[in-house]
Protein backbone atom coordinates (compact mmCIF):
# COMPACT_ATOMS: atom_id res chain seq x y z
CA UNK A 1 0.00 0.00 0.00
CA UNK A 2 1.28 3.48 -0.87
CA UNK A 3 -0.03 7.02 -0.99
CA UNK A 4 0.29 8.99 -4.22
CA UNK A 5 -0.45 12.65 -4.94
CA UNK A 6 -0.40 14.73 -8.10
CA UNK A 7 -1.01 18.45 -8.50
CA UNK A 8 -1.16 20.90 -11.39
CA UNK A 9 -2.47 24.39 -10.72
CA UNK A 10 -1.62 27.94 -9.77
CA UNK A 11 -0.36 27.33 -6.24
CA UNK A 12 3.15 26.25 -5.41
CA UNK A 13 3.04 22.48 -5.91
CA UNK A 14 5.40 21.52 -3.09
CA UNK A 15 3.08 22.63 -0.30
CA UNK A 16 0.03 21.09 -1.96
CA UNK A 17 1.83 17.77 -2.53
CA UNK A 18 3.28 17.67 0.99
CA UNK A 19 -0.16 18.41 2.42
CA UNK A 20 -1.59 15.49 0.48
CA UNK A 21 1.22 13.21 1.62
CA UNK A 22 0.60 14.18 5.25
CA UNK A 23 -2.99 13.00 4.87
CA UNK A 24 -1.85 9.78 3.16
CA UNK A 25 1.18 8.92 5.27
CA UNK A 26 -0.70 6.11 7.00
CA UNK A 27 -0.48 4.31 3.63
CA UNK A 28 3.31 4.03 3.87
CA UNK A 29 6.00 4.89 6.40
CA UNK A 30 8.99 3.34 4.61
CA UNK A 31 9.90 6.40 2.53
CA UNK A 32 8.57 9.57 0.95
CA UNK A 33 9.45 11.69 -2.05
CA UNK A 34 8.41 14.50 -4.35
CA UNK A 35 9.11 15.65 -7.90
CA UNK A 36 8.45 19.30 -8.74
CA UNK A 37 8.63 20.72 -12.26
CA UNK A 38 10.28 24.13 -12.48
CA UNK A 39 11.46 25.84 -15.64
CA UNK A 40 11.46 22.67 -17.71
CA UNK A 41 13.40 20.61 -15.15
CA UNK A 42 12.11 18.00 -12.72
CA UNK A 43 13.58 18.30 -9.24
CA UNK A 44 13.28 15.07 -7.24
CA UNK A 45 13.85 14.66 -3.51
CA UNK A 46 13.44 11.28 -1.77
CA UNK A 47 14.13 10.03 1.71
CA UNK A 48 13.78 6.71 3.53
CA UNK A 49 11.63 6.68 6.64
CA UNK A 50 8.66 8.80 7.59
CA UNK A 51 7.54 11.89 5.70
CA UNK A 52 9.11 14.04 8.41
CA UNK A 53 12.55 12.84 7.23
CA UNK A 54 11.84 14.21 3.76
CA UNK A 55 10.45 17.44 5.16
CA UNK A 56 13.64 17.97 7.22
CA UNK A 57 15.78 17.18 4.15
CA UNK A 58 14.07 19.79 1.97
CA UNK A 59 13.30 22.41 4.64
CA UNK A 60 15.85 24.84 3.24
CA UNK A 61 15.65 23.79 -0.40
CA UNK A 62 13.78 25.97 -2.88
CA UNK A 63 11.50 23.78 -4.99
CA UNK A 64 9.29 26.23 -6.87
CA UNK A 65 6.85 25.08 -9.50
CA UNK A 66 3.15 24.55 -10.06
CA UNK A 67 3.27 20.88 -11.08
CA UNK A 68 4.29 18.13 -8.70
CA UNK A 69 3.89 14.52 -7.68
CA UNK A 70 4.53 12.81 -4.37
CA UNK A 71 4.61 9.38 -2.77
CA UNK A 72 4.66 7.66 0.60
CA UNK A 73 5.91 4.09 0.31
CA UNK A 74 5.14 0.77 1.87
CA UNK A 75 7.98 -1.31 0.41
CA UNK A 76 7.04 -4.25 -1.81
CA UNK A 77 10.03 -4.49 -4.19
CA UNK A 78 13.39 -3.53 -2.75
CA UNK A 79 14.16 -2.54 0.82
CA UNK A 80 13.08 0.80 2.33
CA UNK A 81 16.07 2.97 1.33
CA UNK A 82 16.63 6.38 -0.25
CA UNK A 83 17.49 4.52 -3.48
CA UNK A 84 14.10 2.79 -3.60
CA UNK A 85 11.98 5.77 -2.55
CA UNK A 86 9.67 7.21 -5.21
CA UNK A 87 9.46 9.19 -7.50
CA UNK A 88 11.59 7.24 -9.93
CA UNK A 89 13.16 8.78 -12.99
CA UNK A 90 14.43 7.76 -16.40
CA UNK A 91 18.07 8.07 -17.51
CA UNK A 92 17.58 11.63 -18.80
CA UNK A 93 15.79 12.97 -15.69
CA UNK A 94 12.85 14.20 -17.80
CA UNK A 95 10.37 11.61 -16.50
CA UNK A 96 9.18 11.04 -12.93
CA UNK A 97 6.80 8.26 -11.85
CA UNK A 98 4.99 7.38 -8.63
CA UNK A 99 3.15 4.11 -8.29
CA UNK A 100 0.85 2.15 -6.01
CA UNK A 101 0.46 -1.56 -6.68
CA UNK A 102 2.57 -4.24 -8.28
CA UNK A 103 3.98 -4.66 -11.77
CA UNK A 104 4.26 -8.42 -11.81
CA UNK A 105 6.34 -8.75 -14.99
CA UNK A 106 8.87 -6.04 -14.10
CA UNK A 107 11.85 -8.44 -14.02
CA UNK A 108 11.36 -9.35 -17.69
CA UNK A 109 10.96 -5.67 -18.57
CA UNK A 110 14.08 -4.75 -16.58
CA UNK A 111 16.17 -7.29 -18.50
CA UNK A 112 15.06 -5.80 -21.79
CA UNK A 113 15.77 -2.27 -20.60
CA UNK A 114 19.24 -3.25 -19.40
CA UNK A 115 19.96 -4.94 -22.73
CA UNK A 116 19.05 -1.67 -24.43
CA UNK A 117 21.48 0.31 -22.24
CA UNK A 118 19.34 1.65 -19.41
CA UNK A 119 20.92 1.93 -15.96
CA UNK A 120 18.76 0.97 -13.00
CA UNK A 121 18.86 3.30 -10.06
CA UNK A 122 16.59 1.24 -7.77
CA UNK A 123 15.39 -2.25 -6.92
CA UNK A 124 11.74 -1.39 -7.53
CA UNK A 125 9.20 -2.44 -10.11
CA UNK A 126 8.15 1.20 -10.62
CA UNK A 127 11.34 2.36 -12.29
CA UNK A 128 10.63 0.34 -15.44
CA UNK A 129 7.78 2.70 -16.30
CA UNK A 130 10.07 5.75 -16.32
CA UNK A 131 12.54 4.05 -18.65
CA UNK A 132 9.81 2.78 -20.97
CA UNK A 133 8.40 6.32 -21.21
CA UNK A 134 11.91 7.59 -21.98
CA UNK A 135 12.23 5.13 -24.87
CA UNK A 136 8.81 5.73 -26.40
CA UNK A 137 7.86 9.32 -25.72
CA UNK A 138 7.30 11.34 -28.88
CA UNK A 139 5.34 14.34 -27.67
CA UNK A 140 2.16 12.77 -26.26
CA UNK A 141 2.64 11.54 -22.70
CA UNK A 142 -0.90 10.20 -22.31
CA UNK A 143 -0.64 8.06 -25.45
CA UNK A 144 2.81 6.84 -24.41
CA UNK A 145 1.65 5.77 -20.94
CA UNK A 146 -1.47 4.06 -22.35
CA UNK A 147 0.66 2.03 -24.77
CA UNK A 148 3.12 1.04 -22.06
CA UNK A 149 0.36 -0.08 -19.71
CA UNK A 150 -0.73 -2.65 -22.28
CA UNK A 151 2.56 -4.46 -21.54
CA UNK A 152 2.44 -4.20 -17.76
CA UNK A 153 0.96 -7.08 -15.80
CA UNK A 154 -0.51 -6.51 -12.37
CA UNK A 155 -2.79 -4.20 -10.51
CA UNK A 156 -1.58 -0.62 -10.10
CA UNK A 157 -2.07 3.12 -10.29
CA UNK A 158 0.55 5.38 -11.87
CA UNK A 159 1.10 9.13 -11.91
CA UNK A 160 3.61 10.26 -14.53
CA UNK A 161 5.19 13.68 -15.06
CA UNK A 162 7.35 14.72 -18.03
CA UNK A 163 9.52 17.84 -18.14
CA UNK A 164 8.33 18.55 -21.69
CA UNK A 165 4.67 18.64 -20.62
CA UNK A 166 4.46 21.35 -17.94
CA UNK A 167 0.69 21.69 -18.02
CA UNK A 168 -0.37 18.20 -17.09
CA UNK A 169 0.19 14.84 -15.46
CA UNK A 170 -0.93 11.44 -16.63
CA UNK A 171 -2.69 9.16 -14.18
CA UNK A 172 -3.81 5.67 -15.02
CA UNK A 173 -5.04 2.61 -13.15
CA UNK A 174 -5.54 -0.94 -14.22
CA UNK A 175 -8.85 -2.69 -13.98
CA UNK A 176 -8.91 -5.81 -11.86
CA UNK A 177 -9.90 -8.88 -13.89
Amino acid sequence: MCGIVGYVGEQQALEVVLGGLRRLEYRGYDSAGVAILDGGALHVERKAGKLSNLEKEIAETALPGTLGIGHTRWATHGPPTDRNAHPHQDCSGKVAVVHNGTIENFEVLVRGLEERGHDRASDTDTEVVAHLVEERYSGDLAATVRSICKELEGSFVLVVAHADEPRGLVTIRTQLP
